[in-house]
């Protein structure tokens, strides 16, 4: 049971940074050369790169998907928000910590962060191309050069690596590169080539994840049903900030399905993290998942499980989320072991460079050694960290 902070207004910014604070999902900004450099030569000419447009300025063009990518908000982490424009920015002008180490340490120590795990930017869309060999050369293009970018910044950077899940043996094979790599975790695309991920085809991959200790991660924006071309283009009801709260809803479908389908069951030490898709959510999910498998399994021909749904959900999915009141305020009715948090940077739904102040903000209802677990702990021992 989590026992509340005696005295709340105690804490200041300082007690929080003495947490050494690690953001468990922040990214990079691939820059120009990222894909070109480093994609199979097959492929060149088709890697993704930056344009210039004189209304629009620098963007993103990926191959085979109708949107492009504005720097605009790739990088705005601290802008005000009436200053966020997806338009008229040049790659030059963006906060260079997204692709340079040194300015990255700059950034790290003006929002007291001791650490970071990161995701790809222009990665995540990626995972919605629908050519998956194309999609392939693209992740082990950035696998490539993110492998360089984390070695300049030793025990502050830690990588997520990306696989296309072309197919069940070649994930195999793609979890043994990224661990051997050194990155610390995998993240997947939202919808494998073949089947889906709850088919037994897939159990070898999950044995070897277990094996090899690497936490698999589903990001929100990397589902087809959350498909952010359909977003920018507000194709979904409502004016297009409606469409903002969509973004979860991918990842809790990819949790449901290994919950109900016994991928759990049968890898009880599979580690699943949910990130940025917040987690104040999660103590309704976890009540209407068990009103479900206790009401409707059988009609609704689901299987069963050898525990209630939530309890897969307490101890298998770990979860990101940076400005989520909620979830430091229901902590105690989750498992805050599986609580992570993180900035977010550079990235304009960031809470850089003001996350101790809103550390001490949510937190301040929090016992120093839950805040603890949240901020650095959980992160660290998830991923095995000596930070």
């Amino acid at each position: 049971m989590i026992s509340a902070n005696p005295s709340p207004s105690a804490r200041g910014v300082g007690d929080v940074k003495k947490m050494k604070l690690i953001s468990a999902d922040s990214h990079v900004t691939e820059p120009p050369n990222c894909y070109f450099d480093f994609i199979d030569p097959k492929y060149r000419e088709r890697a993704p790169h930056i344009v210039h447009d004189e209304v629009r300025g620098d963007l993103y063009v990926i191959d085979g998907l109708p949107d492009i990518v504005p720097m605009g908000l790739m990088a705005a982490a601290g802008e005000p928000p009436k200053a966020m424009d997806e338009k008229g920015k040049k790659f030059e002008d963006i906060r260079r910590g997204g692709w340079k180490a040194k300015d990255r340490l700059a950034d790290q120590e003006r929002d007291g962060i001791a650490a970071e795990i990161v995701y790809p930017s222009v990665g995540l869309l990626l995972c919605n191309h629908p050519d998956y060999d194309y999609k392939h050369a693209c992740f082990k293009a950035y696998n490539r050069w993110l492998q360089g970018y984390v070695s300049d910044l030793p025990g502050r950077v830690f990588g997520i690596g990306q696989t296309a899940a072309r197919t069940p043996e070649e994930l195999v094979n793609d979890l043994h590169e990224i661990k051997k790599a050194g990155f610390v975790g995998v993240m997947l695309p939202g919808i494998p080539a073949i089947d889906d991920y709850d088919s037994h085809i897939y159990d070898p991959v999950w044995s070897t994840a277990v094996e090899l200790d690497l936490p698999i991660s589903f990001h929100v924006l990397t589902s087809s049903n959350a498909n952010p071309a359909a977003i920018m283009r507000a194709e979904l009801r409502g004016p297009r900030i409606n469409n903002f709260h969509h973004l979860i809803r991918a990842t809790q479908d990819i949790i449901g399905m290994f919950i109900y389908t016994g991928v759990f069951d049968r890898y009880p030490e599979l580690k699943l993290v949910s990130a940025e898709g917040d987690a104040g959510w999660v103590p309704h999910l976890m009540q209407r998942m068990d009103h479900a498998h206790k009401t409707h399994r059988f009609h609704m021909k689901g299987i069963e499980l050898a525990k209630l749904p939530s309890e897969y959900m307490l101890e298998n999915v770990y979860l990101t989320f940076q400005d989520d009141w909620m979830a430091f305020r229901l902590a105690g009715y989750m498992n805050p072991k599986r609580l992570l948090w993180a900035n977010d940077f550079p990235h304009s739904d960031s809470t850089w460079p003001h996350s101790q102040e809103l550390l001490v903000e949510h937190g301040s209802h929090l016992d120093d050694a839950t805040l603890a677990d949240i901020v650095h702990n959980n992160t660290a021992t998830l991923y095995g960290l000596k930070v």
